[in-house]
């Protein structure tokens, strides 16, 4: 834990050690990086921030949060060198921003729920993008978003101009709909078919979990998980008798697969 000095002192040292990088006689490395070579590695901790909350490892996300903001830093020292922003244009952004947003928090507007605030929010950006000139229901949603993510923010935005199913059990109909349209495809097996066909399927489950006020990425990562957890238990059954998936029979490790979920279900909370 930090001294009593607040954030200034830190962040300041911070920006001070990210230009002294990016400086002539700094790193040869950081000084070839650009946007988009330091754009991955943007996400990838982003990803890792999550994964360190899916775990619960406090002094993790202490370490990834580090390194999230260290790309923030990284992104707005190259714009400075560029003459665009400063990483204070930054925050001062995010800052303004966020009062602009909850004009019932720091302006005059009535208190809200967080139903009110999320439908409020959803307006205040709608008219952002239209000051940003971005025209059109869908427009502004990142093409870079994971496709599930996508794909759910772009069916939401859809059914705030009703384009949108009733409820969940007619995107399940859908989603019958779709397997058996992937199921005719089978035969021949084109791939560029079968792609179209799955990627329909895909779209529709994100649709399903939207409908269920469920966050389809994060569903996706629990069933990863589960299917991580249940096929180590698995390979650790097949090893106490000196053995491997590979020497084992489908039968047998689909046997183990059912031993390995019961006992979840029987586990404790």
């Amino acid at each position: 834990m930090s001294d009593d000095s607040g954030p200034g002192p830190a962040l300041l040292r911070l920006l001070g050690i990210m230009a002294r990088l990016r400086a002539p006689d700094g790193c040869p490395w950081d000084q070839e990086q650009d946007f988009d070579s330091i754009a991955p590695y943007t996400v990838e901790e982003g990803y890792e921030v999550a994964d360190a909350i899916a775990r619960r490892d406090w002094a993790g996300l202490q370490d990834e949060l580090g390194d999230l903001l260290f790309q923030v830093v990284y992104h707005a020292q190259m714009a400075s060198e560029a003459g665009r922003f400063a990483f204070a244009d930054v925050a001062e952004s995010i800052t303004d921003k966020m009062i602009r947003r909850h004009p019932h928090v720091f302006g005059e507007d009535a208190a809200r729920d967080s139903v009110t605030q999320v439908r409020a929010w959803d307006d205040a950006k709608a008219v952002e993008r239209s000051a940003r000139a971005e025209t059109g229901t869908l427009a502004g949603v990142p093409a870079t978003l994971p496709a599930l993510t996508r794909a759910a923010k772009l069916t939401r935005r859809a059914s705030r101009v009703g384009f949108d199913w009733p409820d969940a059990a007619s995107v399940l109909d859908k989603l019958e709909e779709e397997a058996r349209e992937v199921r005719a495809e089978l035969p021949g097996a084109d791939s560029g078919r079968l792609a179209d066909e799955v990627g329909d399927l895909l779209f529709v489950v994100a649709n399903l979990a939207r409908k269920l006020d469920l966050d389809p990425e994060a569903c996706l990562r629990g069933a990863n998980a589960k299917f991580e957890r249940r096929f180590e238990a698995v390979e650790a059954a097949l090893a106490r008798n000196g053995r491997t998936p590979s020497e084992a029979t489908l039968e047998e490790m689909e046997a183990l697969w059912t031993a390995a979920k019961a006992a979840e279900r029987r586990a404790p909370d």
